[in-house]
């Protein structure tokens, strides 16, 4: 994937800086201020819309309902492929910059697969939709529950394409009232509603915000979360042991607590705890039902959970982010350095290393004084400080040829990559043991710096036994920093 050039300052790095409005009347809309160079790790759960006081979210709920009930009845083996495409799968709504990619908002199409858990799904799992017993709603959740395959991600984007008109209109009422003419302009959004007369999605014209010729959008923050939905598979996992007391049918729940323990064993391990869960509720799939109406039950708690989430991925991926930014820049030459070479690029890694270390700058780097405990944290906060000038960004995924990487290349021609990586990570040593052929053949033709963050003691020994082990402890193009808070001394000026 590919940044695009980036005609702004360093500091312009998100929806309010981009689009000059001061953040607070973002925050006074309701809306999260996005970055509009990177996803931020957050999505839309439709439990907040389904438990919320607010009628338009409740609106919105049912609307989804609606549309599931529209797909179950066309469900058949005689569809046709056109309509089912038509119907059933779905792009991204990347124009809200709200997922799981690192440095961009290309993420994944709702395509085949989910069309095809979907149908299957409403002949059998989803069939009583509108009708429940046990439940006090429909939920779209409950498609992750026994499909495989079927996660987080898909529901929230299954959400947020049903949602869409309701997010467009969101937007083009605050970008009419605060954004200056320069930064909006009418754009035909296709996809944007479904019209159940003509049984067709139908294209439909706002007045938005625009950067490099696409729309942005906004979303509400009382219907984000992170981590998982409310309503997830893991979850009802952990539950499982407790989701027979509430079956009320005395013989039944006997049943299920008997099939649970005769699964376990003497002493389970926790491996051995999910599967029996899964066997269990595989045997007796209406506790299934039970589980969502456990969190029907405790849903207030969700909004509570998820805006505890939210505010903590804003305190660190907007606010902390923003001081880190303003530090650099005031405080180093970090951001007038050229990065053209491979010397350059280390040299420039080297000026950070030492802003971490030697500067306070280690205050900057974390979750709220803790360590990151995510490799994906650690390079996108980390990612969005390089953020510049022109990039390419590649994410290997381990397909079974290597460990997961992620690499920030500058240049055409003259590339130089550099890779972020936890000290505490445990496929350090396998990726390390992956890239020394580069190392052992390099010479003058070594591109790539490799960045290692330690938050502990044990990382650092952790970190100096791997590149020992490895014969790498002198090699100049790996960069360990230092960003324990523990052996600093006092006397901050950051």
């Amino acid at each position: 994937m590919v940044c695009e050039p980036v005609e702004m300052s360093i500091m312009d790095l998100y929806f309010s800086q981009h689009f000059e409005v001061e953040p607070k009347l973002v925050d006074d809309y309701g809306a999260f201020d996005i970055s509009v160079v990177s996803d931020l790790p957050l999505f839309v759960d439709p439990f907040l819309l389904f438990n919320s006081d607010n009628r338009k979210y409740q609106d919105l709920h049912e609307g989804i309902i609606k549309y599931l009930l529209f797909l179950r009845d066309k469900a058949s083996d005689e569809l046709d492929p056109g309509l089912a495409a038509a119907w059933y799968r779905f792009k991204e709504v990347k124009q809200n910059w709200l997922g799981f990619t690192v440095l961009g908002n290309g993420g994944h199409a709702l395509g085949a697969d989910f069309a095809s858990a979907l149908i299957a799904s409403l002949g059998s799992i989803l069939a009583n939709f509108g009708n429940e017993e046990v439940t006090r709603g429909s939920h779209l959740e409950k498609l992750c529950l026994i499909r495989g395959g079927v996660g987080r991600d898909s529901i929230s984007d299954f959400t947020t394409n049903l949602i869409k008109h309701f997010l467009l209109e969101y937007t083009q009422e605050f970008a009419k009232l605060h954004l200056q003419p320069k930064h909006r302009r009418d754009v035909s959004v296709p996809r944007a509603q479904f019209n159940y007369s003509t049984e067709t999605w139908e294209t439909r014209r706002y007045c938005l915000p625009v950067r490099n010729n696409d729309y942005v959008l906004l979303t509400p923050i009382d219907i984000l979360t992170r981590d998982d939905t409310w309503i997830s598979y893991p979850d009802m996992i952990r539950q499982a042991a407790s989701l027979p007391d509430a079956v009320p049918n005395d013989q039944l729940r006997a049943q299920m607590n008997s099939y649970l323990r005769s699964r376990l064993g003497r002493r389970p391990s926790a491996k051995d705890r999910r599967a029996a869960a899964q066997d269990t509720i595989g045997k007796f799939p209406e506790l299934v039902d039970y589980y969502i109406r456990l969190k029907e039950d405790d849903g207030n708690r969700a909004h509570n959970v998820s805006a505890a989430r939210v505010a903590d991925t804003r305190s660190v991926m907007v606010d902390q982010l923003k001081r880190t930014l303003a530090d650099l820049e005031s405080r180093t030459d970090f951001y007038k350095r050229p990065w053209t070479s491979y010397e350059e690029a280390l040299d420039r890694v080297g000026l950070f290393k030492q802003y971490v270390e030697n500067q306070d700058g280690y205050k900057l780097i974390n979750r709220d004084g803790q360590p990151f405990s995510k490799e994906s944290e650690v390079q996108l906060f980390f990612g969005l400080i390089w953020c510049k000038t022109d990039f390419d960004v590649n994410r290997e995924v381990n397909n079974g040829r290597g460990p997961v990487d992620f690499k920030i290349s500058y240049g055409a021609g003259d590339k130089s990559l550099i890779e972020f990586k936890l000290g505490s990570n445990t496929s350090l040593k396998r990726n390390l043991v992956k890239q020394l052929p580069i190392y052992e053949a390099a010479n003058m033709t070594r591109k790539s710096v490799k960045v290692i963050v330690c938050y502990t003691a044990s990382d650092q020994v952790r970190v100096a036994k791997i590149l020992k082990d490895l014969g790498l402890e002198n090699e100049a193009s790996i960069l360990v920093i230092d960003a324990r808070s523990d052996n600093k001394p006092s006397g901050s000026r950051a």
